[in-house]
């Protein structure tokens, strides 16, 4: 099936697009005629930008913590500059970090989990909105999770709930503007091995103990009881960033082979 140009023409800023499904949806969107501006904290985020002009397409790469609202507002700030406005925001920074029965979470690794799956995205629509407003136009797509009903992951759930929560309200504020706002819940997704691991410490015998009750849950919550593939999870990210969704808003749709999340 052949979108060519969906995005001819548009100005689209990729999150997490080092690895995973931000790579993937930055060389889609660049591949149907976008322009990208593809921003991770990782300097891998420049191989991505590599492989989408050696293809021809318009990319540019930025480095950005987006856990910060300052790195937030340099990411805009950098698109405004290098491309005159953005049309398309696509939020897919967060992921867990631990997997364990939540007692056995300990505070700052509650906090670790709020901030990378959460904030990104409440910080980024916060830093885009000024320049969609002044144009009266613009879409944003969040990337959440099916994880809200989910086992030994519950400040992620908490995080993702919030991003829910998030892409509702701020639709109801800024549909009468012009600007659009939906998200996609993946669920369990099949991925080349990270470059960059979430949780580099070592897993412990009762750790993967842990993480394998999640696969478990996952794979039996979904009526296809098998995970997605990456391809899977980009189609609807990108048929929401596109015009072809023009008359939806404030929806959170499940990827999960039929979990709702």
């Amino acid at each position: 099936m052949s979108h060519a140009h969906r995005f001819t023409g548009k100005v689209v800023i990729v999150t997490g697009a080092a690895q995973g499904i931000g790579q993937g949806v930055a060389q889609r969107v660049a591949a149907e005629g976008g322009s990208v501006l593809a921003v991770d904290r990782s300097d891998l985020v420049k191989d991505t930008v590599a492989e989408i002009t050696a293809a021809g397409g318009k990319a540019a790469a930025f480095e950005a913590d987006l856990e910060t609202f300052a790195g937030a507002q340099a990411m805009v700030a950098e698109c405004l500059k290098l491309y005159k406005r953005v049309d398309v925001l696509i939020n897919n920074v967060g992921g867990t970090i631990w997997a364990k029965p939540f007692e056995h979470y300990e505070e700052a690794q509650i906090e670790a989990e709020v901030r990378r799956s959460l904030f990104p995205t409440l910080w980024c629509c916060r830093a885009v909105l000024p320049a969609m407003l002044k144009k009266k136009k613009g879409v944003i797509v969040n990337v959440s999770s099916i994880a809200t009903r989910g086992v030994n992951r519950v400040p992620y759930a908490a995080a993702k709930g919030g991003v829910n929560a998030l892409t509702a309200s701020l639709a109801m504020e800024h549909t009468q503007n012009g600007i659009r706002i939906n998200a996609t819940a993946p669920g369990g997704t099949e991925a080349p091995p990270r470059k960059i691991p979430r949780n580099a410490a070592k897993q412990t015998r009762q750790e993967k103990v842990w993480y394998q009750a999640i696969v478990d849950q996952t794979k039996a919550s979904s009526l296809m009881h098998r995970y997605g593939t990456l391809d899977e999870q980009i189609a609807p990210i990108l048929f929401f960033a596109s015009d072809e969704s023009s008359y939806i808003t404030g929806t959170v749709l499940p990827v999960g082979g039929g979990d709702l999340g």
